[in-house]
């Protein structure tokens, strides 16, 4: 883990993730590359073609001056900073900036759930982790640490999560973490018994890993929701960090139904990452 994009808006929670980035820099001697997204109208950018718009300077101006600022902080010190300012219209567009400068990984800040409004629902982090072709780390608190050593991973064990699964055992096994798989018995039609989760996990290690080492580390829980399956267990196992595989623009997996990626990440008081399947 070299690069690490860090979107900032100014708000505490942007602050939040950039901390974490920061503690991430250091363990990994990584660069960050904060990244300010301007949003300016086309009549401002486009009404004259061969030169930049008066306005649009001003407002750039303005948005380095108050960056500049806002990265004036002591744990900053001794970590290589980029400042980046885009005049981007959509989030969506993090992922080109990753992909430019050839990140490792997104941090994110999120509001997650206040009261009845799910802010991270349609939010400009939905947008990112929707988007992004590299891990995205979403954050709603100010963490202490970012010492991740038990990683709960919710699985459904399908062909299409394995890309997800060797990404994420990659970079925990470079962290140094523990990954614990979760598989969630729903009840219904979603139900399955023992021998069929069995055979699932099997097929899926057999095909991913060519052996069966970590079937010790697979899980199955029983809940009446995959979100509430996955967040009780990692209360139960005291997780520092959720994963979760997601299909991204394509919408999430069949075990992800209903949008429980970010509904994970809006209930959950534990920072999660997310993989792209």
């Amino acid at each position: 883990m070299k690069k690490i994009i860090v979107p900032v808006d100014f708000s505490e929670h942007s602050e939040f993730a950039l901390k974490a980035a920061a503690k991430l820099a250091k363990k990994n001697d990584a660069k960050i590359y904060a990244l300010h997204m301007l949003e300016l109208s086309d009549a401002i950018l486009t009404n004259t073609p061969e030169s930049i718009h008066p306005e649009a300077l001003f407002f750039l101006k303005l948005a380095e001056k108050k960056f500049n600022k806002f990265l004036d902080k002591d744990y900053l010190k001794d970590i290589k900073v980029t400042p980046i300012i885009k005049h981007f219209k959509v989030f969506s567009e993090v992922n080109d900036v990753a992909e430019k400068h050839d990140a490792d990984l997104i941090v994110m800040g999120s509001h997650g759930v206040s009261g009845l409004k799910e802010l991270f629902i349609g939010s400009n982090t939905e947008r990112v982790v929707r988007n992004a072709n590299i891990p995205v780390l979403v954050v709603k608190n100010d963490l202490n640490d970012v010492n991740f050593e038990d990683v709960a991973f919710a699985c459904d064990f399908s062909e299409d999560t394995i890309a997800a699964y060797l990404n994420a055992s990659k970079l925990f096994e470079k962290m140094g973490a523990k990954m614990y798989l979760v598989y969630v018995n729903l009840p219904n039609d979603r139900f399955k018994s023992s021998l069929e989760i069995e055979r699932r996990v099997v097929n899926f290690f057999t095909k991913a890993d060519r052996n069966l080492d970590r079937m010790k580390d697979v899980h199955y829980v029983s809940d009446y929701t995959v979100k509430n399956g996955i967040l009780n267990f990692s209360m139960k196992m005291g997780a520092d960090l959720i994963a979760v595989p997601t299909h991204g623009r394509k919408g999430l997996s069949h075990f992800f139904q209903g949008s429980v990626g970010e509904d994970v990440a809006n209930h959950s008081t534990l920072p999660v990452m997310t993989f792209k399947i």
